[in-house]
């Protein structure tokens, strides 16, 4: 197994004393640094820490030696594509760590500023205090018998939403008490 703890660390742009004081409870960057060359093992204990203090999934600290990995090769800045010195692993990207669950939702045709292809990742929100916050935002929400309503939260009231989906000339839908809403969280387009 490869550990990948310095990799996204410095992904994320974090010092090992960042990383220590993260921890819970919190340690020394020294043995952050330990931990990461491999110098002292690797615990689940120490991953589940770490991981939460660099807000990743425990599993992407490590990877098997034969797998192959997506990398990171180039940066577009405003002077256009530049190499990076040093090629590094692809990270999930953080907005989708985190304890809430993910669901996708598949494009097959072209609807508003989706294209079909499309896979859509959302985060499934169970509370509704926090449903507030999503006004305006692309929704996932479940429906009786097994339907879904895709759309635009454009309404609430408690725990009656108002849907708008996309597309011109679409009518909004209203659910009731549904069990859960999922808020788009990461596109992936294929070319």
């Amino acid at each position: 197994m490869i550990n990948r703890i310095r990799d996204i660390r410095k992904d994320k742009g974090l010092t090992l004393a960042d990383v220590a004081a993260r921890c819970v409870p919190p340690t020394t960057a020294q043995t952050i640094g330990r931990l990461e060359t491999g110098m002292r093992q690797l615990s689940l204990t120490w991953m589940n820490r770490i991981a939460a203090a660099l807000q990743v999934d425990p599993q992407l600290l490590v990877r098997s030696e034969h797998g192959l990995v997506p990398m990171t090769v180039a940066r577009l800045t405003d002077s256009g594509a530049e190499a990076l010195t040093h090629p590094r692993e692809a990270i999930l990207p953080s907005q989708m760590a985190g304890e809430d669950p993910l669901v996708a939702l598949t494009i097959e045709a072209s609807s508003g500023e989706y294209r079909a292809g499309d896979q859509l990742w959302l985060r499934q929100i169970v509370n509704d205090a926090g449903w507030g916050r999503l006004l305006n935002r692309d929704v996932l929400v479940p429906r009786p018998a097994g339907r879904f309503a895709f759309g635009r939260l454009v309404d609430r009231d408690g725990r009656r939403l108002a849907v708008l989906p996309p597309g011109i000339g679409q009518r909004q839908i209203v659910i009731e008490n549904p069990a859960w809403l999922a808020v788009a969280a990461m596109l992936v387009r294929p070319l």
